[in-house]
């Protein structure tokens, strides 16, 4: 079964796409990251150990959702079929200089996260259950007064996290299993459906205690695996290092003229790749950010958690997956049939045996299943928003609706809806980037808030009063003031 758009409405989102991912939002994207970092003073590197000792408490919540919980789901989201698929791609189209390019995005990238992720925590509003919802739909309201752009953002994002990314993810899930297993497609979606409904039927604590479990694991486990293939073949690291950094230049081909076009497409599929790994600036991961009771009891502290999200999804998972594939040797790439997960598990069968491919497949089971749990979190946290005081009856819809798009992806050919998805996230992306733009003076305050009283060796609370343009705006039930 195939899902397709009118003609006419293909040829819309197509050129939609073309124009959103092809210009407007990696400029947006890079250029917003480049402005944050320079006005934190590279906060990502100057408090890259800061980030690690945050974890030592992150797991005390009060009966609510913890910090390293928060991290846990946004991390569910980002590690997907693109830390296994996706590289893979941008290798295959970029060369492996397109790894290096996917590293520079997530560094800045990394001071995006924070002031996206800082806003939603001070902008956070109590749920009554020991829990907070919050995200750039609260942050755009509340922050910039705009109620219909929050509308729209929120809209979006459910489109596309909340229904479409989900038929994805199960699509990539079946068609592992059955191609892995000869599990059949249609199975293996009743088989999701099973599994995925009392984790999401139980609420956003059943979804940050499943990622809190599944995530470290399954990301250790690849890693693990990754640094056996590295370790094997220590003698060839030197050269891959050297690979990407020569092939991110285009040095390798400045002798055959090929200089110019191959720093173009190392560049394009190393940032679009990263982007879409990392999701730093695309409004996804400050819904599961503003979730947490932070320790400290400050909005800056889920910052640094979630700059830490960056770098674990994109500088170490996807890394990973480019050691595997680089170390493998140039000849794959020669098929022009493996230019996705074929590629993937293609290269781990080659340093491992014919096993390879099932671990990838087993991999991606993981990778999508906590993808799908924690996009349907994103949604709800923006049903609850739209829904207001029908919140209960929304959800509950939403709820079924999602279990069915999965039971959907699971059996169905989705390359019109993953289109639709893409410009939808792509809007969303624009809404939220201009919106923290705009609200990143609260963000740089609260940063230099919170770095002054742990400099005075004090450690960090956050209290509204000292905060004018902010207190009026913040949920006192959220942030009681502290002194």
């Amino acid at each position: 079964m195939d899902f397709t758009l009118p003609p006419l409405l293909t040829a819309m989102v197509d050129r939609g796409n073309g124009l959103l991912w092809g210009s407007v939002l990696i400029y947006l994207l890079i250029g917003a990251g480049l402005y944050f970092t320079v006005m934190t003073r590279a906060i990502q590197i100057r408090y890259f150990g800061h980030m690690f000792k945050l974890l030592r408490s992150s797991r005390q919540s009060n009966g609510g959702i913890s910090s390293f919980q928060a991290l846990s789901t946004s991390l569910a989201a980002r590690v997907g079929t693109g830390n296994l698929a996706g590289v893979a791609v941008a290798i295959y189209f970029g060369g492996p200089g397109a790894i290096f390019w996917m590293w520079m995005t997530a560094m800045v990238g990394m001071a995006t996260s924070f002031v996206e992720s800082t806003l939603a925590q001070a902008y956070k509003t109590d749920h009554g259950d020991n829990t907070f919802r919050g995200g750039p739909a609260r942050y755009i309201e509340r922050g910039l007064g705009l109620r219909w752009l929050a509308v729209l953002f929120s809209i979006c994002l459910i489109i596309a996290f909340g229904l479409a990314f989900n038929s994805v993810q199960a699509n990539s899930i079946a068609q592992a299993m059955e191609q892995a297993f000869a599990i059949p497609t249609w199975a293996m979606g009743l088989v999701l459906m099973a599994i995925v409904a009392p984790i999401i039927f139980g609420g956003l604590k059943s979804i940050a205690k499943v990622a809190e479990l599944v995530v470290p694991l399954m990301a250790l486990l690849y890693l693990v695996l990754a640094l056996v293939v590295v370790a094997v073949n220590i003698s060839d690291l030197p050269a891959a290092i050297m690979t990407i950094v020569q092939s991110a230049f285009g040095i390798e081909q400045a002798a055959g003229g090929a200089m110019g076009y191959a720093i173009s497409q190392a560049i394009m599929n190393g940032i679009q790749r990263g982007l879409f790994s990392n999701e730093a600036g695309m409004g996804s991961a400050p819904n599961a950010a503003a979730t947490a009771s932070t320790r400290p009891d400050h909005p800056a502290a889920q910052g640094f958690i979630q700059m830490l999200g960056v770098f674990l999804d994109t500088l170490v998972i996807c890394t990973a997956t480019a050691a595997i594939i680089i170390m493998a040797g140039p000849e794959l790439l020669a098929g022009e049939e493996n230019n996705g997960i074929q590629l993937t598990q293609m290269a781990l069968s080659t340093h491992v045996g014919d096993w390879g491919g099932m671990f990838i497949a087993i991999a991606i089971l993981l990778f999508a299943f906590t993808s799908v749990i924690a996009n349907y979190s994103y949604g709800e946290s923006n049903i609850e928003y739209l829904a207001g005081r029908r919140a209960p009856l929304a959800v509950m819809i939403y709820r079924f609706a999602v279990l069915g798009m999965i039971m959907v992806g699971s059996v169905a050919s989705l390359g019109a809806i993953w289109n639709f998805a893409d410009l939808s996230m792509g809007m969303m992306a624009i809404i939220n980037l201009v919106a923290i733009l705009l609200l990143s003076p609260i963000a740089f305050a609260l940063f230099k808030d919170y770095d002054t009283q742990l400099k005075a060796g004090k450690e960090p609370v956050f209290d509204p009063s000292q905060f004018p343009k902010l207190a009026k705006k913040v949920d006192p039930n959220a942030w009681p003031a502290k002194k």
